[in-house]
């Protein structure tokens, strides 16, 4: 019998609780792709636990800076949104200097289109593999530096369940997606004895606002019942038949900036309810 488990905000294991048994004050956090979705919900855990984040996305609107006041003054740390346009590596990279410090990177700016690989845009591919894969290249080429002359530092890459399998008609978001899992593993190896870790986090489907604006449509697309839809379509491939949370992501990339995980690098952790277990 499936057992649902407490859903809504307090679904996760209470943030306050979390941040209590970590502390990343005196770090700053890079997160790419962040004034939405995956990307804020990691920021906002990061700051939780003490650092300082800098959020970033390609758009320069009073809204995204006053994300960023909003955010540090809820966590009493320093934000700061910076606007780069990580389709382009020279503004990737400008992202780190630009900021100047980073002692943790989280690589998660990404987009997605979906289409048979023999009518897949050739621009769309150009610019998933730019954002999601090339992106996280220069961010990171950027960043070791300055976490080696701080002593200390962390990239944790958001990859995803299609980093460790695929499923048809995602040709681009699945190679930009294993490839950054690649690279994870590469950077790890080549930081492996310095105090330094490179990991990949592996979500599945996750409850984010553009997914949550997706079900009435797909609702009835399929002439199901929203709770059908998200059931029998969108989690069809996640066992568990629950999202994964925003709020759980950052926790986990929390985690890996721990003590706890100084010998964790080069892995992926999978937070998929199952999914790459079939």
């Amino acid at each position: 019998m499936h057992v649902q488990r407490p859903q809504g905000p307090r679904a996760d294991f209470p943030s306050e609780a979390f941040a209590m048994t970590q502390s990343l004050k005196g770090k700053t956090a890079i997160i790419t792709g962040s004034n939405s979705g995956i990307g804020l919900g990691v920021a906002h855990e990061l700051a939780r636990a003490g650092a300082d984040v800098v959020i970033n996305s390609f758009t320069d609107r009073e809204e995204d800076h006053k994300l960023a006041a909003d955010l540090g003054k809820e966590h009493g740390v320093t934000a700061r949104y910076v606007k780069a346009d990580l389709s382009k590596g020279d503004e990737a990279r400008g992202l780190i200097r630009e900021v100047g410090r980073c002692d943790i990177l989280v690589n998660n700016a990404g987009i997605q289109h979906v289409a048979p690989i023999e009518e897949f845009p050739v621009e769309k591919w150009d610019a998933i593999i730019a954002i999601m894969l090339s992106a996280a290249y220069h961010t990171t080429a950027e960043a070791l530096p300055m976490m080696r002359e701080a002593g200390w530092g962390r990239v944790v890459n958001i990859a995803s369940a299609h980093g460790l399998t695929a499923s048809p008609y995602k040709s681009a978001y699945v190679s930009a997606k294993h490839g950054l899992v690649g690279m994870t593993k590469v950077v790890a190896l080549e930081t492996a004895k310095e105090p330094i870790t490179a990991n990949a986090i592996c979500p599945g489907y996750v409850k984010t606002p553009l997914v949550e604006a997706q079900i009435p449509d797909t609702a009835k697309k399929y002439n199901m019942s929203e709770e059908e839809v998200i059931e029998k379509v969108i989690l069809d491939r996640q066992p568990s038949k629950e999202f994964a949370t925003t709020g759980q992501l950052g926790q986990t990339a929390v985690f890996l900036c721990s003590p706890a995980a100084d010998q964790i690098t080069g892995t992926t952790i999978s937070v998929d309810g199952g999914w790459t277990a079939l």
